[in-house]
């Protein structure tokens, strides 16, 4: 079995080589197709998963995968074990169609129902975010696809009031009702597993989301706040938790949860 350092540096590698193959079909334009969930799919989204399901397939064949595309197919591994990965090829397709910025490559390996290894690279911005247990950094990709210098990242303490990040596209009234009884006073709307990473960075403090949501659009980002020293909780339960499980007939959809950093304690959503 591989050491968790070579899981994430393969990880890293196969984000940058898939942040590629999204660019480039940026630039020769842009298609639109709708799933079976009425959710965009685009060529891009495919090439993507294609490059990192088949250099992980490759890289640790033990290991076994699930792909957003190939789940929505119909076409996941039918057994993930204790340990997997969990892959977003494209998160925020929508922004992705819309020519904005915020959308990202999502790897994550889960462990025991929990993201202990993720990356979560920004194509558009040339962003890179990489967390093992105890170690989350942030650098930047180079044209040439090197990876530059490495800062830590941290979670900040508690501020009063909370500033709150929210889906660009998916903002429920529930979420809405949850920031208001927070007392925020200031909310940021990006889209994509962003929201994490600016939690994992120390620019916000909570993250509500309670509407739909699948394993493969947190569990990159979710590992890269865990090991920021944040955390992740489902509503009315304990930390978030992933594998197989049926939510609102859903086998890979999470439970409406709340992303925090630092100390702070979310507010009772009432549900």
């Amino acid at each position: 079995m591989a050491d968790d350092q070579e899981l994430l540096r393969e990880m890293e590698r196969l984000a940058v080589l898939a942040s590629r193959d999204i660019l480039d079909v940026a630039r020769r334009g842009i298609v639109t197709e709708r799933k079976k969930d009425a959710s965009p799919v685009t060529e891009a989204d495919r090439r993507a998963e294609k490059t990192i399901l088949d250099g992980l397939r490759r890289a640790f064949p033990a290991i076994a995968c699930i792909g957003e595309e190939e789940a929505s197919a119909g076409l996941a591994d039918a057994e993930t074990g204790e340990t997997f990965f969990l892959v977003d090829p494209l998160d925020g397709t929508k922004e992705f169609v819309c020519g904005r910025p915020d959308y990202t490559v999502n790897i994550a390996l889960i462990r025991n129902a929990a993201p202990v290894i993720g990356v979560v690279a920004a194509p558009a911005t040339g962003e890179l975010y990489a967390a093992r247990p105890g170690h989350a950094e942030h650098a930047r990709i180079a044209a040439d696809g090197a990876i530059g210098a490495r800062a830590p990242l941290a979670v900040r303490p508690a501020a009063e009031p909370p500033l709150v990040v929210a889906s660009r596209s998916h903002l429920s009234r529930e979420t809405s009702d949850y920031i208001a009884a927070c007392g925020a006073t200031e909310t940021v709307s990006v889209g994509s597993s962003l929201k994490f990473c600016l939690l994992a960075r120390g620019a916000a403090d909570l993250y509500p989301r309670f509407s739909r949501t699948m394993q493969w659009d947190t569990a990159a980002g979710d590992a890269v706040l865990r090991a920021a020293g944040g955390r992740t909780v489902e509503v009315g339960g304990g930390d978030l938790a992933y594998g197989r499980r049926p939510v609102r007939g859903e086998e890979w959809a999470n439970p409406w949860f709340i992303a925090m950093g630092g100390a702070v304690l979310p507010a009772d959503p009432g549900r």
